[in-house]
């Protein structure tokens, strides 16, 4: 993901990082100095779900325009994948396999 809050505030013509800190601040957020110097110039470590809404609701938009996918670095599964790799949600039968060495469970 690709964080997009700088430009989305320019866009709205919030150029300054403490302009936007004291908007937050009369939504209730209040945002220290050295997470809105994170927010403000790059990507942030860590950005709550309560702090998103919020700013989203300063900004006057969605999610969708603060966070913009990426889908080229995610990697693509490779094309030779075994049953171990199977993809999540698929429904597969469970066989029980016998292992040298080991005993089997009391019937």
């Amino acid at each position: 993901m690709k964080w997009n809050l700088r430009l989305a505030a320019a866009n709205r013509g919030i150029w300054k990082a403490s302009e936007f800190q004291r908007m937050l601040a009369d939504r209730g957020l209040v945002i220290s100095a050295g997470k809105m110097s994170g927010l403000w110039s790059g990507t942030p470590n860590v950005v709550k779900l309560d702090e998103l809404d919020v700013m989203c609701a300063v900004l006057g938009c969605g999610v969708e325009e603060l966070l913009l996918p990426e889908p080229g670095k995610v990697s693509q599964p490779d094309a030779t994948t075994d049953e171990t790799t199977a993809v999540v949600g698929e429904a597969r039968a469970v066989t029980p396999r016998r292992r040298a060495g080991r005993s089997l469970p009391p019937r």
